[in-house]
């Protein structure tokens, strides 16, 4: 492939997986999908009745890459590889997403003081004929959080666009206190995972 051709898109609006994706040296243009009104998001992130955390990000994370797809069809784009993911954060089987309110970040985090609670991450690569899909799992156990500590936190602003109200990358790296798994699929795109499915489609990394 020449240069052009080793270019991806992402199909992320996520800072993070644009930081990573430099960090291993992929180019990339961003194919963002919508995610606000007036007509709403273009994939729905709502948690199915009955669904299992791994089987709600496999299934958003698909959808994600497949309307992707569809979105470069309707714009006549090059064609090339399609990177889309989705990451969730699950404490006793239940989805933790981004929280709203100051409120919702209280809960949360009050919940995951002092416990282990999973990072989902699934990745997909959509190109021609081939979907290739992975998922990755971490085990994060959070230090037992004061009151003082959650409301500071909460002040910052830093936990309302991100699963299970906080971010690895951020102030919170100080309430973490071991990690099974990895660090930058906790941030949103694990690398190794990554830089696989992108080789299969022709991508090089470093």
């Amino acid at each position: 492939m020449n240069k052009t051709e080793q270019t991806i898109y992402l199909a992320s609006q996520s800072p993070r997986r644009r930081e990573l994706l430099r960090q291993i040296g992929v180019k990339f243009q961003l194919l963002l999908l919508r995610s606000t009104p007036p007509r709403g998001a273009d994939v729905s992130e709502e948690v199915l009745p009955g669904e299992a955390p791994h089987d709600y990000v496999t299934r958003v994370t698909r959808e994600k890459v497949m309307f992707a797809q569809d979105v470069l069809t309707m714009r006549s784009l090059p064609p090339r590889p399609i990177l889309a993911a989705d990451t969730t954060v699950v404490l006793d089987g239940k989805i933790l997403g981004k929280p709203a309110n100051a409120t919702e970040a209280t809960e949360m985090l009050q919940s995951l003081s002092g416990r282990t609670h999973e990072v989902i991450t699934g990745i997909a690569v959509a190109h021609q004929a081939r979907l290739s899909q992975v998922l990755q799992i971490s085990e994060v156990t959070f230090a037992p959080l004061s009151q003082e500590t959650i409301a500071a936190y909460c002040a910052s602003g830093e936990p309302y666009d991100k699963a299970g109200g906080y971010g690895i990358q951020g102030m919170a790296a100080t309430f973490i206190a071991r990690i099974d798994g990895s660090y930058s699929g906790i941030m949103g795109l694990p690398l190794f995972e990554t830089a696989h499915l992108l080789r299969q489609a022709g991508i090089h990394t470093i």
